[in-house]
């Protein structure tokens, strides 16, 4: 089996892991309700995405959640 024959030094390693440190997200805020959200996906507030109504953010819920849910964006607005 291969042994090194030389150690990498501390520096050259740390050198090396660099470039591995997390890097913070990118927000943006959505162009309808004005949350921040990932860019280039669709907003899970509002359900639009490029000014056009992609998915149905209510269709899911109940009654009352349907009503509490129109009333918070309403407020937004």
């Amino acid at each position: 089996m291969g042994v090194p024959a030389r150690h990498h030094t501390r520096s050259r390693t740390n050198k090396r892991r660099s470039h591995m440190a997390l890097k913070p997200l990118n927000f943006i805020k959505c162009s309808h309700c004005k949350e921040m959200i990932m860019p280039h996906r669709v907003c899970p507030f509002c359900g639009y995405y490029k000014e056009k109504e992609v998915i149905d953010v209510l269709k899911g819920l109940s009654k009352k959640e349907k009503k509490l849910k129109q009333k918070e964006i309403e407020k937004k607005d």
